[in-house]
């Protein structure tokens, strides 16, 4: 890695404050960057075509780790430009590796293993999130921090949204929740909008749909709610017959979103319905793991909508 990241300042002493990161100055060119936009995958989710563009540090095992753990480096899956999807506008989403969940319907199984990841410092992002600040203001996007499992990285994940504020650019995160105490208040201070993915309202289906859990995601949702100044929060549903149609556990999930809304009026403005797909299909296999749901049809635009009604009658924006 190069020597000026790898470090470390006097500021860096952990009985000092921890240096907010270095904000990359916008290039003279910035506003004549043409964006080649990518229209939105059918179902919602996908990722990027890896990391070109973006320096890869070759770092030792111990220097990464020691990197990684102060947020000055990240386990970069990849990053694309898009629009229409992971919040609004036009978004800079960086993906990263690392994920405690195994959820069947994964369309990313290749971020699960942090250590596949590319190693990229949290400067060299920023300076490519820069460099699309005029798009990002034209449009109303920003940038996006995905996975993988965001909260993975929780310092790598802090040093960029806190210097994309610094750049006055809208700022999410798409999370499961499920290690929302990973982020500190100082984190969600400098994000605009949490994506949370709540897989299931019943936590018999959501362990067998995750290997985990349910209760984390409730409480982090609920922590969000109860702040002040929070985040804007868009709930997301994947929708999979025969795993997640149960009525029982839509309702409980549509009361949840609307509980939210008690907490702090207008915490949940959207809730998103994302139909099930086989797009992760071929991943699956080439990575030689058993994908469960390979019989698994997509839901009916009827189901859909049965299903986005379901969270109408609670009073959310749904989609």
């Amino acid at each position: 890695m190069a020597a000026t990241m790898l470090r470390r300042s006097a500021s860096d002493d952990p009985g000092r404050p921890h240096p907010e990161p270095e904000v990359p100055a916008l290039p003279d060119d910035a506003v004549r960057l043409e964006v080649p936009l990518q229209a939105p995958a059918a179902g919602g989710r996908r990722t990027g075509a890896g990391v070109d563009g973006l320096h890869v540090e070759d770092v030792d095992h111990h220097d990464r780790l020691a990197a990684m753990r102060d947020g000055r480096l990240g386990s970069v899956h990849s990053w694309e430009l898009v629009t229409a999807v992971d919040g609004p506008g036009t978004r800079l989403t960086t993906f990263l590796s690392g994920c405690p969940l195994r959820c069947l319907y994964c369309h990313n199984p290749d971020t699960l293993a942090m250590k596949d990841g590319a190693p990229v410092t949290a400067e060299e992002l920023l300076a490519r999130i820069a460099r699309y600040r005029a798009v990002f203001q034209a449009t109303g996007g920003g940038i996006t921090l995905s996975g993988g499992e965001v909260l993975m990285q929780p310092a790598f994940a802090a040093r960029i949204l806190r210097g994309a504020k610094a750049l006055g650019i809208h700022t999410a995160i798409d999370t499961s929740g499920y290690l929302g105490r990973n982020a500190g208040d100082a984190m969600l201070a400098d994000t605009d909008l949490v994506l949370l993915d709540v897989k299931s309202g019943d936590p018999d289906v959501y362990r067998r749909v995750t290997g985990r859990e349910l209760e984390p995601t409730l409480q982090f949702g609920r922590r969000l709610a109860a702040m002040a100044d929070g985040p804007e929060v868009w709930i997301r549903y994947v929708l999979v017959p025969g795993l997640t149609d149960d009525a029982a556990g839509i309702e409980r999930v549509a009361a949840y979103a609307a509980s939210l809304n008690e907490i702090r009026p207008g915490a949940v403005s959207r809730v998103e319905v994302l139909p099930f797909h086989q797009m992760g299909r071929d991943k699956w296999e080439s990575l030689g793991r058993t994908y469960e749901l390979d019989d698994t049809p997509a839901p009916t635009v009827e189901l859909v909508d049965r299903v986005r009604e379901v969270f109408r009658a609670h009073g959310l924006t749904t989609y």
